[in-house]
């Protein structure tokens, strides 16, 4: 089957990331069987989603260092969105097919598939590895099962590409991201009497203000990285919950925030300063009661990706792209994860373009297809000549 075709297939799959992903894997693991690919699925503790890994070459070739594939299979939901067309079935409107998953990220999964009978009927002389995860939308969760049993294998990859939608643009830079949920608690009493209690509303407004100054001066003074379209570390505050009613004084608030971080800033620093500066007005309520507190729980961290080193490699498969672009890109990826676990280059390149992901009658390209097709032509090719650097 073509790219389309097998594109289509996966589209069918509902896999929210609320949601299993074990039809699809069951389905990839049985089509990988039918070219006598062995595969493995590394389960979440509940046994309803799983990652897969598959090593395709000789047993000679695998003891060479190779380069290894790496896509997610969770989507975002459609709830909430006005889509004109079905979400779980490919449509075509001339060179776009239209679906949930097209662009972000089953049209890289789905070129994968379709060169799998190239790769078995190959001589490689270095493997190709295949890692498909689940939960990247939720965070980079499941994917960090995979990379404990990656990190024990003999011999490491050469090179990790993630095939995030870039529009086959080699990217070696992304920021990181940490996310955290803070809970202000403190204590209620009839507004008549506010002295009286302690306003957990106003607290969380105070942190709040201190995470947009922080932002607001990263914006301002930097540290800057021209490489990004928004070339400077975010902080964003994106949900507030807290009171009951308007004549209670509030003795619980809970904020959302998040820091994508450049490179040149670790975002745990920032994290630390916030805590510090949360502890001295958990000190101060705790004065007036000593209930009172201010906790803060990392939602989600993953690392960003800077991957610096590996230059010839990096630009010998950038000429297997037919792309000779670079720059950065503004969303995270399990690229840096990757990198961080194993310790090898990686890269982040796929078919389709972001401004698609995750939108109401999402979409990719058809020649971005044939695009990813080519250059999966071209990587078997030096994977059976042994013309990569390294």
């Amino acid at each position: 089957m073509n790219s389309s075709d097998l594109l289509a297939r996966l589209i069918a799959f509902d896999t929210t990331s609320a949601l299993s992903n074990l039809e699809m894997m069951e389905y990839i693991q049985h089509y990988l069987n039918a070219h006598n690919i062995d595969s493995q699925l590394i389960f979440n503790d509940e046994y309803t989603k799983a990652n897969l890994y598959a090593s395709i070459g000789s047993e000679q070739a695998r003891q060479q260092p190779g380069i290894l594939l790496s896509g997610h299979t969770d989507t975002v939901p459609v709830s909430g969105q006005q889509w004109t067309r079905p979400a779980y079935q490919l449509t075509r409107d001339g060179d776009r097919l239209y679906g949930r998953g097209t662009t972000d990220m089953k049209g890289f999964i789905a070129c994968v598939l379709s060169a799998v009978p190239a790769m078995a009927a190959a001589q490689l002389k270095r493997p190709l590895h295949l890692a498909f995860s689940y939960d990247e939308e939720i965070g980079c969760l499941g994917v960090r099962r995979m990379l404990d049993m990656l990190s024990q294998q003999p011999v490491a990859p050469l090179l990790c590409l993630i095939g995030e939608p870039t529009e086959m643009k080699v990217v070696t830079a992304h920021k990181g991201k940490v996310a955290a949920r803070v809970t202000v608690t403190g204590k209620e009493c009839h507004s008549g009497m506010a002295p009286q209690g302690v306003n957990a509303v106003n607290y969380a407004s105070r942190l709040i203000v201190w995470l947009e100054n922080e932002a607001l001066k990263r914006q301002q003074q930097g540290p800057f990285d021209h490489q990004y379209d928004v070339p400077f570390t975010t902080i964003h505050t994106g949900t507030v919950q807290g009171g009951s009613a308007l004549n209670i004084v509030p003795n619980h608030c809970e904020l959302v925030f998040e820091i994508r971080n450049i490179a040149d800033e670790n975002a745990m620093d920032i994290l630390q300063q916030f805590r510090d500066y949360a502890r001295q007005l958990e000190q101060q309520m705790q004065q007036h009661t000593d209930t009172c507190a201010i906790d803060t729980e990392i939602i989600t961290e993953y690392p960003g990706l800077n991957c610096t080193d590996a230059e010839q490699l990096v630009s010998y498969v950038r000429t297997l792209t037919g792309n000779d672009q670079s720059g950065n890109i503004n969303f995270g990826t399990e690229a840096g994860l990757f990198r961080q676990s194993l310790g090898v280059p990686s890269v982040v390149c796929g078919p389709g373009s972001m401004a698609q992901g995750h939108k109401p009658d999402e979409f990719i390209e058809i020649s971005q297809l044939d695009q990813c097709d080519r250059f999966l032509k071209q990587l078997i090719h030096a994977l059976s000549s042994d013309t990569l650097p390294g």
